[in-house]
């Protein structure tokens, strides 16, 4: 499922990578081309802060509905750094096809039943009643193509 607000879609700037214009190349990569890999992805790279400001980075299952990323977690790690600050970065598996999620992560209870259902039907179970599920709007996402002939004409900038 989808939320109704389609982003922006403009070129990220990367010095040095040749990123063209937006008007130029093969285009900006369309939201769903998004929107498909954040769904499909088994796996995910979560990024956080420490309290004291080192970063974190873990593994985590996640599913893309309602327009949001949503994870489930009991560890103490990853709560704690939520806690302290809710910003964070997401990544699919792929760096072939790359996504990368900038947002806020906010814990939601009880479960939704979107996310519940998304979480049943991705991995065959749903997230414990007694772990921690968290929603990350985003705000900024970045798609990349890794292939010499098309990162450059293809990197794209999505914002909220």
């Amino acid at each position: 499922m989808t939320a109704d607000v389609t982003p922006t879609a403009s070129r990220p700037d990367i010095p040095g990578y040749g990123i063209v214009p937006a008007d130029a190349g093969e285009g900006l990569l369309p939201w769903s081309w998004a929107e498909e890999r954040l769904s499909a992805s088994h796996g995910y790279w979560l990024g956080t802060t420490r309290p004291d400001g080192r970063p974190h980075v873990t593994p985590v299952w996640a599913v893309w509905t309602d327009g949001a990323v949503w994870f489930s977690t009991n560890g103490a790690v990853k709560m704690a750094n939520l806690a302290a600050e809710r910003r964070c970065s997401l990544t699919i598996e792929s760096t072939i096809e790359a996504v990368i999620v900038e947002g806020t992560a906010s814990p939601v209870a009880p479960h939704p039943a979107a996310a519940t259902h998304a979480y049943r039907h991705k991995y065959g179970i749903t997230p414990p009643e007694e772990s921690v599920l968290y929603r990350v709007q985003p705000t900024v996402v970045l798609g990349f193509i890794d292939d010499m002939e098309r990162f450059a004409t293809t990197a794209t900038r999505w914002t909220f």
